[in-house]
């Protein structure tokens, strides 16, 4: 009943065909890895490495009374499942519920994990031996008879490999009007261990220092264990608890913490949600550093500026300067220092600019950190893309070749030699420098944040100090450049090899733009960056200095099309929308053969997305072409039944269903058209919004 009609495709575009090339690769690894882990299987020496039960903590079901339904997973001795917040890696237990009409599950409510440190230093939180996910569920106000509680239970378990898990549960229960406990053992046993909302019996004492938060727990029975398990706000980065002391716990977070606090071990220990402002949540006030007068946070400043320059997101662009000033090796000494001033001049001009926007906006009420414009993604974009651009050149893509009286009026400001270059090469060498927090500049700048506007200006001060000394005093002793390599044909050589430096910067702002747009926003971003390079490419093609002036304006023309047009399409229409979530998605059925068979014979239409967490593609297409207004506003208005064959954990029936149209992987769409059933309707795997809706607005 599987086989299909293909659905031709026309357009599609450059754009498509490089992602689906891209694509298709990430998408075997994906498939390869996602097989070979299954084919571990769940079951070791005989014994599966995870037994899933549901519970009630109810002998009936009351109608209109709530209870609590709980997943107890037993592991395997030696092997772990994961905490909402699974730390460096790890994916939390996820339950899918198939309840009856009327009943409402809530959210999983978690026990407090341990922390475990895997290999390689991966910090995690988990869950060993076993543990109760407690869900509550709200019956409906008239109910009799009785009821089955049915769930889909997928889960990840580790111990030196990780395994992806699932697993049918269900329970039966009548319907009374009285009920009497059920389960009390276990459900007191992991009730116990829920972290309470309410402020816990210790004095929390919080301090911040830049972006580190300690926390001093007092009261604590001496030996009792302390436990401190971050809850981070979506796209917010925090680093892991160490103990710096007895009962004191630090972390580096970017903005207010919330966690969770253990103390104790075995069945006494209790947990509470804490933040800090001592429980509530709400962040204090940054605290300067105990201890810490001005004049030695200045020389923290100054030191931690000085070392800023061995910083890996600052070493690319001052191994620029340095070959700068290989190159300036035969000029004349003032020639050199002033072009070292310079470079010092732009350093200090982009940190006191920093320190005038930071007085205006804590004048204004809102709370800053260090690195703070690295948090908004469209910063990142600009960066990135000034990096890729620069990469680019060193590379030889391009040259940048000015006309005429032009090139003569710009060679001053604007070239590599010229005092303009060297002032921007040390605004550009900030711009990277703020998300490093060298030694001694954490503290001097927790110090700062919390003084007055003259403190925070002559503090950024001091650090841009510390960053331009050397440059200044290399500038001005020429001498030393005497133990350079002396200039040749080697140079430019050094100068392609500078490039891989920069993308590798350009690749750590992309991982910061993963966290804060996702998968998505990382796409548009690179296909963006394809427009550019495209753009480069054509300008070092065609705009050297032997072409006519006619096919210059047509080549600059171009460029200006496919810089604008592409941001406008990938950054303003794509990207602005990445990581944002739909307030209405689409009503999914789990597809199972059966569920299928029966939608057929009721003659309803049935489109099913076979797909998986770990496609990237099916991600993809899902946002752009699949959960839009418009397809699901068609879904609405023909009854179509959306089923969704999710292949992330292996699925013996649908990879049946897939086999049966000759596919071995995902993504893959097919209808099953009301009352031609027989003849399903397979759309292409590069799947457009006009495609999907063209197909469903064919079928009856």
């Amino acid at each position: 009943m599987f086989a299909g009609r293909e659905l031709a495709v026309s357009g599609g575009g450059g754009v498509w065909l490089v992602r689906d090339m891209v694509y298709r690769a990430l998408l075997a690894v994906a498939l390869m890895l996602a097989v070979g882990s299954w084919a571990q299987a769940q079951v070791r020496d005989g014994k599966p490495l995870v037994v899933a039960t549901l519970l009630a903590d109810t002998s009936v079901v009351v109608p209109g009374k709530e209870f609590q339904a709980g997943v107890l997973l037993e592991m395997a001795p030696g092997w772990h499942t994961y905490w909402e917040y699974g730390g460096d890696a790890g994916l939390p237990t996820r339950i899918d519920w198939e309840l009856p009409e009327g009943f409402v599950a809530g959210p999983i409510e978690w026990p407090a994990p341990e922390a475990k440190l895997e290999p390689g230093d991966i910090q995690t939180y988990a869950y060993s031996g076993r543990v109760l996910l407690m869900v509550p569920i709200t019956p409906p106000a008239e109910l009799q008879g009785a009821v089955e509680l049915k769930a889909k239970v997928s889960w990840l378990v580790c111990e030196d490999i990780c395994i992806p898990g699932d697993a049918g549960v269900s329970l039966r229960l009548p319907v009374a009007q009285e009920a009497t406990p059920a389960n009390a053992a276990v459900f007191e046993e992991f009730r116990a261990q829920l972290p309470s909302a309410e402020a816990p019996p210790y004095r929390l004492d919080w301090k911040r220092a830049g972006g580190l938060l300690r926390l001093k727990v007092g009261g604590v029975p001496e030996g009792e264990a302390i436990g401190l398990f971050p809850l981070p706000a979506e796209n917010q980065i925090v680093g892991h608890p160490k103990s710096v002391g007895t009962n004191e716990v630090e972390i580096s977070v970017d903005g207010p913490f919330r966690g969770v606090l253990a103390v104790g071990a075995g069945a006494a220990r209790r947990a509470w949600v804490v933040g800090d402002g001592g429980g509530t949540g709400q962040a204090k006030a940054a605290q300067p550093v105990e201890g810490m007068g001005l004049w030695l946070a200045l020389f923290y400043g100054f030191l931690g500026g000085m070392i800023l320059n061995l910083m890996p997101c600052v070493l690319p662009v001052i191994s620029l300067k340095i070959f700068g000033f290989i190159r300036q090796a035969g000029e004349s000494r003032w020639r050199i220092l002033s072009h070292g001033l310079a470079f010092a001049g732009g350093i200090f001009a982009w940190f006191l600019g920093l320190a005038v926007v930071i007085v205006a906006l804590k004048s204004g009420g809102t709370e800053v950190t260090w690195a703070f414009q690295f948090q908004n993604p469209w910063f990142n974009v600009v960066i990135g893309s000034i990096v890729f651009v620069f990469a680019l050149n060193l590379a030889g893509v391009f040259e940048i070749v000015l006309p005429g009286r032009a090139a003569t009026a710009m060679e001053s400001a604007g070239s590599a030699s010229g005092l303009g270059g060297a002032f921007f090469q040390g605004v550009f060498a900030t711009l990277l420098a703020t998300p490093c927090t060298a030694p001694f500049l954490g503290s001097a700048l927790g110090f700062a944040f919390g003084q007055s506007a003259a403190v925070i200006v002559a503090m950024f001060a001091s650090v841009a100090f510390g960053m331009a000394l050397p440059y200044v005093l290399l500038s001005a002793e020429p001498g030393w450049l005497r133990f350079l390599p002396k200039p040749g044909a080697w140079m430019e050589r050094l100068r392609q090899f500078m490039a891989f430096p920069l993308f590798a910067t350009l690749l750590w702002i992309l991982s910061v733009l993963g966290g804060q747009r996702g998968v998505d926003g990382v796409l548009w971003f690179s296909v963006f960056l394809l427009c550019l390079a495209y753009a480069c490419w054509l300008y070092g093609a065609f705009c050297g200095p032997v072409g006519s002036a006619g096919r210059r304006a047509v080549v600059l023309v171009l460029i200006v099309g496919i810089c604008v047009g592409g941001g406008w399409w990938t950054l303003g229409q794509k990207f602005a929308g990445a990581g944002e979530k739909s307030g209405e998605g689409i009503d999914w059925v789990p597809f199972s053969k059966d569920r299928l068979e029966r939608e057929i014979a009721g003659g309803r239409t049935v489109f099913v997305d076979f797909t998986a967490d770990w496609c990237i593609t099916c991600k993809f297409n899902e946002r752009t072409a699949i959960d839009t207004p418009g397809v699901r506003a068609l879904l609405k208005e023909k009854r179509v039944v959306a089923m969704k064959a999710d292949w992330t954990n292996a699925n013996p029936e649908i990879t049946a269903a897939l086999k049966s149209f000759g596919r071995v992987g995902v993504p893959f769409y097919v209808i099953y058209p009301a009352g031609d059933a027989a003849n399903p309707v397979v759309l292409p795997e590069l799947l457009t919004e006009s495609i999907l809706v063209g197909a469903l607005r064919e079928v009856p």
